[in-house]
């Protein structure tokens, strides 16, 4: 891997990390991260895959057309440097393709016919949690411990990220739901004392009704209760 000024790494890990931002887009970060690592490397292209919630590997994104095939030939086989590491939630690292047969029997000479040479893979991973795997494509270049540690510093900085942006919009989604949970109790309070008083009947008693005027028309609760709110009349039967 080439020198990589500390300046220009620490620019790189504010931008890896900058995902709390309102137009994120996963897909279009995910590119940008693929791009900055092999701009790290003198040869070599970058693929990346993600787990869905059944942890089965996807491809997401690659710094050019031939990563991107060699991440979809693994996921085809189920061969491969991003598989093991996320399979081990270890980096692999250093592998010599022409050498590597017996460990990828079907990965391993395809790539090597595709014109690689060695291969790396990491881990994306935040403590025991795996979220996917990042593949380095073509440098013959071995890579030492300080590079090895640049690299997965910057996919471990990527899956905080995204980890937190996960969050975040469940929060937000959670959030979102409560608010209507709350707006819609608030509407079936109003449409309890509007019923209680036309009928002449309880609060209690009125929801009774309301309810089972919902049941026996296969409506929901929630737009019943709307529209006794706009317009009782509509709904002579609780009138």
């Amino acid at each position: 891997m080439t020198t990589v000024s500390a300046e220009r790494l620490s620019k790189l890990f504010v931008e890896v990390a900058d995902t709390l931002v309102d137009e994120f887009d996963l897909v279009e970060f995910l590119q940008m991260l693929t791009r900055r690592v092999a701009e790290l490397f003198d040869t070599g292209e970058v693929g990346l895959m993600l787990a869905d919630h059944r942890d089965r590997l996807t491809f997401m994104a690659a710094s050019d057309e031939s990563a991107r095939l060699m991440e979809l030939f693994q996921l085809q086989y189920g061969d491969g440097p991003c598989l093991d590491a996320f399979r081990t939630a270890q980096p692999v690292i250093n592998v010599d393709l022409a050498a590597a047969t017996d460990k990828w029997p079907r990965f391993a000479p395809h790539a090597t016919r595709a014109g690689f040479v060695s291969v790396h893979a990491f881990p994306l991973r935040l403590r025991k949690k795996v979220i996917g795997a990042m593949g380095v494509f073509g440098s013959a270049t071995e890579l030492d411990h300080a590079d090895i540690s640049i690299v997965q510093s910057l996919a471990d900085v990527a899956v905080i990220g995204l980890l937190q942006e996960r969050a975040i919009r469940r929060g937000e989604a959670l959030t979102s739901q409560l608010q209507g949970a709350l707006d819609s109790r608030i509407v079936i309070e109003q449409a309890k004392g509007i019923v209680a008083q036309a009928r002449g009947v309880t609060p209690d008693e009125a929801f009774t009704l309301i309810r089972d005027y919902a049941r026996r028309n296969n409506r929901r609760l929630s737009e019943v209760t709307a529209a006794i709110v706009t317009g009782l009349p509509h709904l002579p039967e609780l009138g």
